[in-house]
């Protein structure tokens, strides 16, 4: 099924079975609440283009971030969603100071279920359009332009940045390797060629979050990308950059040994779990197109 083909209109039903767990709908459904009540109408009401964070202990990184999105893009005006998941820190109200609509989740779920509840708001807020960016600073802000400009054409309703194509600061052996194996192994799994996978600054049509299943509480860059492709929504990729962190660590890859800093662990653990997702996603979406052609309806 195309993107062209497909309803922009998708139900609260249908948008809520991607959910893993009542518990998750519940937590979801508590913030959406508090959010509405504390914001009113600039929730309610969104602009064309939400601008969404899923934020984890940023205190120092997620204001600036904030501070430095666009008001505008491609001539459409932009609001900011930050979901602190779970932050022991400062991040929320720092977020909240430097002017984006706060989701303050009280327990850390993971960037997937974070996300997730950001896609939530931006399409029940009205937002046409979603951009994923991180709170570490890593993304360049002006790049957004070039991620949202095929989508207003008509020729993709899914891009994604590529470092690969585009340029990165960081010079990790192991994680450079990393993002080769998977761009092939996703490349392979879909039949459409992608040169990165997990790079965290994307724009969609809001639509595409709420098509596809979320179920993933960490690493959902694969399981939104293998979604897309597999619902067969145009997917594009634009040269894009990557910064070295300035603020903070990177929580990628936590396990029980995150804090000794062992070279190559944290890249082990992050492998790891990121295959475990992306089989599972592909099985998963086999599965579901298998069952939908032999119901004789669309994939």
């Amino acid at each position: 099924m195309s993107a062209s083909a497909a309803s922009p209109e998708v139900s609260r039903d249908a948008a809520l079975g991607s959910y893993a767990s009542p518990e998750d709908i519940a937590i979801d459904d508590t913030a959406l609440a508090v959010m509405a009540e504390r914001y009113g109408d600039r929730v309610r009401k969104l602009p064309p283009v939400a601008l969404v964070i899923a934020a984890y202990n940023e205190e120092g990184a997620v204001g600036p971030v904030t501070a430095n999105l666009p008001a505008e893009v491609c001539g459409l005006k932009t609001a900011t969603i930050v979901v602190s998941d779970g932050c022991a820190d400062a991040t929320a109200k720092e977020a909240d100071a430097a002017g984006a609509l706060v989701a303050d989740v009280p327990v850390n779920r993971g960037q997937g279920a974070a996300l997730r509840l950001g896609y939530r708001i931006a399409r029940e807020g009205g937002a046409e359009y979603i951009v994923t960016t991180d709170a570490d600073g890593q993304y360049n802000p002006a790049e957004i332009e070039k991620l949202m400009a095929p989508i207003l054409a008509g020729q993709a309703d899914f891009v994604t940045g590529s470092r690969r194509l585009g340029s990165e600061e960081t010079k990790d052996p192991i994680r450079q390797a990393g993002v080769r194996f998977f761009a092939a192994a996703i490349s392979l799994l879909t039949g459409q060629h992608i040169s990165d996978t997990t790079f965290g600054m994307r724009a969609m049509r809001a639509e595409v979050t709420a098509a596809v299943q979320l179920a993933q509480p960490q690493y959902q860059a694969s399981e939104l990308l293998i979604g897309v492709i597999t619902h067969g929504y145009k997917v594009a990729e634009v040269p894009a950059t990557i910064h070295k962190r300035r603020v903070g660590e990177s929580k990628k890859g936590q396990n029980p040994l995150y804090n000794l800093h062992i070279p190559g662990v944290n890249n082990l653990f992050y492998g790891i779990r990121f295959s475990r997702v992306v089989v599972g996603t592909w099985t998963r979406e086999r599965k579901r197109r298998r069952a939908m052609l032999r119901g004789g309806g669309q994939a």
